[in-house]
C-alpha cells in the first residue's frame, strides 16, 4: 500500500472510512488529556474529518496531515472558507484561522512541524496503515512529537483472515508494542460492534472491537 492507493480513494470517491457525525469518544475522553483551551491538537491522516471542526469548534486550534488534495480542499470547501495556501517545505498548506492541514506524506514531517503540538487525535491512522507501516508510523510519531504530549487513540480489531484491510485489524498487545516504552497505556473502551456494522458483516467478519485508548508519556 501507497499514497497512490489513498490518493486513488478520494478521487474515485470510495470514502467509506470517513464518518459524518462526531465521534462520541473523541467528546466522551478529551477532556482526560488535560488541555487547555488555545492548545494545538495534531491529526494525522485527517482526510476531511468532522471531528476537527468540532475540536476547532471547541476552542482547540487544530494541525491536520493528509495525503489528498481533494480532501484538504473538500474539508474548507463544504464549510465555505477560502483557505491561505502555501508552499510548506515538502507539502502544501491550507489555512484558515482554526484550522491548518499539511498536504503531503506524513513521513515527511519534522519536529519543526510539530513543535507546538500539545495532544494527538488518532481516530483513522494506525488502522489505515498495513501491518509493515504501523511500526513506522508509530516510530516517526513518537521521534518528531514534544515531550509530554497525550494521544488520544481509536481501533479496531477482528479475527485474523477474516477480512483485508483497510480499516486493518490492530489489537490490545500491538498497541502496546508500539507505545509502552513511553506512555502509559489506559485501556478505557472495548466495545464489540459488529451487531451495528452491516457492511463489515457483509465483508465477512464475525466479531469486531472498538477500542479506545488514552497514551500519557512517562
Amino acid at each position: 500500500m501507497n499514497r497512490d492507493f489513498w490518493i486513488s480513494k478520494w478521487k474515485k470517491g470510495e470514502t467509506g472510512f470517513h464518518q459524518d457525525e462526531i465521534n462520541p469518544y473523541l467528546k466522551e475522553f478529551l477532556p482526560e488529556l488535560g488541555l487547555k483551551k488555545g492548545d494545538l491538537i495534531f491529526v494525522p491522516l485527517c482526510g476531511k474529518s468532522r471531528d476537527m471542526l468540532w475540536l476547532s469548534e471547541e476552542g482547540y486550534p487544530l494541525l491536520g496531515v493528509e495525503l489528498s488534495s481533494l480532501a484538504c480542499e473538500a474539508f474548507f470547501n463544504e464549510r465555505g472558507i477560502e483557505p491561505e495556501y502555501e508552499v510548506w517545505g515538502p507539502f502544501s498548506k491550507y489555512r484558515s484561522r482554526e484550522v491548518s492541514l499539511l498536504c503531503g506524506d506524513f513521513f515527511d514531517l519534522g519536529a519543526g512541524d510539530l513543535k507546538d503540538v500539545k495532544a494527538v487525535y488518532d481516530r483513522a491512522s494506525l488502522i489505515a496503515l498495513p501491518p509493515e507501516m504501523r511500526e513506522r508510523y508509530a516510530a516517526h510519531l513518537k521521534k518528531n512529537l514534544p515531550s509530554n504530549v497525550p494521544i488520544l487513540l481509536i481501533t479496531l480489531s477482528y479475527p485474523e483472515g477474516e477480512m483485508e484491510g483497510p480499516p486493518f485489524s490492530v489489537t490490545a498487545e500491538e498497541v502496546d508494542k508500539h507505545y509502552s516504552h513511553e506512555f502509559h497505556i489506559s485501556d478505557v473502551v472495548s466495545r464489540e460492534i459488529i451487531g451495528e456494522e452491516p457492511l463489515f458483516q457483509s465483508r465477512g467478519l464475525t466479531s469486531l472491537v472498538e477500542r479506545v485508548f488514552i497514551l500519557k508519556p512517562r
